[in-house]
């Protein structure tokens, strides 16, 4: 079975109504388009810093941000996508990718240091899968606020990352742990690193858990179904399209969520109105971008 597939439930989708099965859509566009036009802009030479794309792992932010809100959110590294689903304003990401002080983390962190105050996100400064930990931290202090921690399988064997999980666990904090498990930890695939999963062990200390591909309708409801009874782990199947960092690409995707959702909602009879979100969304992003390069040159 593909991983693509992996814990589908049939009929699913069709549970969901159009406005929600939308509204991810409409936040996938945003990440998808904004990543997009961020590549040219670093292909032109415009962008100085190192940047980790988001385009591939697109429906898993988008699917968790139209679940829940109010959540402190901890991402790492690559996050543009947590940002933007979550309500982040792209201005302030364009601006931080830009080295701007008007940016998102004052111009000082670049692509993988994103923090907003507005939408409850707290900033990663580099220490891989180090986000869990301080998660858990917050729970822990803040009782009564939700949190979600985004991560990925290479941070999943820090060994602070489980123990973090357990206390978590332990002291019924309420956590929602995501794992964006695209297989690689650079370019060296789990095979290669270890011979368990994640998934096998929260779920032999009794964590409510979730081992599912992207489809953005079983993540949402998977998160549906957690929140109210966290901890939590969901463990999502992904495949980013292009380097670690950069924009280049070594091998073509084993599948694009993106296009698979397009066709889902074909299938819905939803083509139209996604057509039109899509349109719009892109226009709405290359608009934001050309009225914020001017300001490298002064103009």
């Amino acid at each position: 079975m593909s991983l693509a597939t992996l814990g589908e439930i049939p009929n699913l989708a069709e549970s969901f109504s159009a406005e929600e099965s939308l509204e991810m859509f409409r936040r996938m566009c945003l990440t998808r388009y904004f990543e997009m036009r961020l590549i040219k802009a670093y292909k032109d030479g415009l962008i100085k810093v190192p940047i980790y794309l988001s385009i591939g792992q697109e429906s898993i932010s988008a699917a968790v941000a139209t679940m829940i809100s109010g959540y402190y959110i901890f991402a790492q590294h690559r996050a543009h996508s947590v940002y933007l689903a979550f309500g982040g304003n792209p201005v302030k990401l364009i601006d931080e990718l830009l080295g701007l002080p008007t940016g998102c983390s004052a111009g000082m962190g670049g692509s993988p240091s994103i923090q907003d105050p507005d939408i409850k996100m707290i900033g990663h400064h580099g220490l891989i899968g180090e986000n869990v930990p301080l998660a858990v931290g917050a729970a822990l202090g803040a009782p009564d606020a939700g949190v979600v921690s985004f991560f990925g399988d290479a941070a999943a064997e820090e060994d602070y990352v489980f123990a973090s999980m357990g206390f978590a666990l332990t002291h019924k904090l309420k956590v929602l742990f995501v794992c964006e498990d695209n297989n690689l930890s650079i370019l060296t695939p789990k095979s290669d690193r270890r011979s368990w999963e994640i998934a096998d062990a929260t779920r032999s200390i009794g964590m409510p858990t979730a081992d599912i591909g992207d489809d953005p309708w079983l993540i949402a409801h998977y998160t549906r179904q957690f929140s109210s009874n966290l901890p939590a782990f969901l463990n999502c199947r992904t495949c980013r399209h292009h380097w670690h960092v950069g924009t280049g690409i070594d091998n073509p995707p084993e599948w694009d969520r993106f296009t698979l959702v397009k066709e889902q909602l074909d299938a819905f009879g939803l083509s139209s109105r996604a057509d039109k979100i899509e349109a719009e969304t892109k226009q709405y992003v290359e608009n934001l971008w050309n009225e914020r390069l001017p300001i490298l040159s002064g103009k």
